[in-house]
């Protein structure tokens, strides 16, 4: 393996090259905040926009796209799980120790186009067992690219 590790390296195209920067991104952020590795390869990083808006911003990067140079729809849904699930862990009660999916629903709404996928997720609903939430998804340029509401299970510890 270290072998094809250095012939990327050294003869890879740009695209394998930051794939490669890719996965050690994801190897660090796992490291440092134990995280998915899935995050560490999207970039994410999040913070509140307003009480109950959580935010992310995502570079489009070769890993985010599909064959038609559009990004893949599984990771338009793992975009908007992440930012409600983050919102949600990050608005959950004393008592609680985690909140999972129970339920996505994402509307595609325009071809995942641009430079940046800027994901808002914005807290519906929080009960005793069950919390709600809305994600749009729009890119650089303010288009709506996808609507998704989400419904997590709260943990109690």
């Amino acid at each position: 393996m270290d072998g094809e590790l250095q012939q990327i390296l050294q003869n890879g195209t740009d695209e394998e090259k930051q794939l490669l920067a890719l996965a050690v991104q994801a190897i660090k952020q796992k490291r440092e905040r134990n995280s998915a590795y899935i995050s560490g390869f999207m970039g994410l990083k999040g913070r509140f926009v307003e009480d109950d808006v959580y935010e992310f911003r995502v570079p489009v990067t070769p890993f985010t796209l599909n064959r038609a140079g559009i990004v893949h729809g599984g990771i338009t849904a793992t975009l908007a799980d992440s930012t409600i699930g983050s919102l949600i862990n990050q608005r959950l009660p004393e008592g609680y120790k985690g909140a999972v999916t129970v339920e996505l629903k994402v509307n595609y709404l325009k071809q995942g186009l641009g430079k940046e996928l800027i994901s808002r997720a914005r807290l519906v609903h929080m009960g005793s067992t069950l919390a709600t939430a809305t994600c749009e998804i729009t890119n650089e340029k303010n288009k709506l690219i996808a609507f998704t509401t989400g419904t997590f299970y709260m943990i109690r510890k």
